[in-house]
């Protein structure tokens, strides 16, 4: 791990005085192993999808991970192939554009990128894009006094680009109530709506 730096199944131990430069570093190199792993695991994951049966059950035992999680990771990692994940950004970034359009998708990171935003500004971004969009939309349709405001919209991925290589998207009109109450749901699971409707979506299709 580094001079005077012990790396135990437990935790960091240092031996010796650091240096700021040297802790800087060994930081850096926690953070950048941190993320790889989410790959790495993710990667894991689609392999034991195509080659293995009951693989999410074997894969919540050796990982201790939610459903949700691993779902999220197998998702990320099928719509991201290694040529097109930017080195530059965490696995994070990659997740909160994961449910866009490929196109979209390039733009959102090459922006981070280019700007050096973390995930949380990201986010931020891409949602404040949405609201600004649907707005623009709205006052082009704008509803005829008295009639009911229309639900907003959201666009669900049916699949994964294993189930759709299409990339069908399945189009949900909800009321302001209902997507705050699936918004709460699915931050419950740390995923994004989209994910989180997909998800449910495939648990009642089990079902049948």
């Amino acid at each position: 791990m580094g001079s005077g730096v012990q790396l135990h199944k437990s935790g960091l131990l240092f031996t010796s005085k650091q240096s700021i430069v040297m802790w800087e570093s060994l930081g850096a190199n926690l953070l950048s192993f941190a993320d790889s792993s989410a790959w790495w695991i993710a990667d894991w994951l689609v392999y034991g999808e195509s080659t293995f049966q009951d693989r999410y059950v074997e894969a919540i035992k050796r990982t201790s991970l939610s459903y949700q999680t691993l779902r999220n990771y197998t998702w990320v990692a099928r719509r991201f192939p290694l040529s097109r994940r930017r080195q530059n950004l965490s696995f994070s970034h990659h997740l909160e554009v994961v449910a866009l359009e490929q196109p979209q998708q390039d733009y959102w990171l090459r922006k981070a990128e280019q700007f050096g935003w973390s995930r949380n500004k990201l986010r931020g971004q891409v949602r404040s894009s949405r609201t600004e969009q649907g707005a623009i939309e709205q006052g082009a349709a704008e509803p005829e006094s008295g009639c009911e405001p229309v639900p907003e919209q959201v666009s669900v991925h049916a699949a994964d680009a294993a189930d759709a290589p299409e990339g069908r998207l399945l189009h949900l009109r909800l009321s302001d109530e209902d997507l705050a109450r699936f918004e709460a749901a699915a931050k419950e699971e740390s995923g994004s709506v989209e994910v989180w409707a997909a998800e449910m979506l495939r648990r009642a299709a089990a079902g049948f």
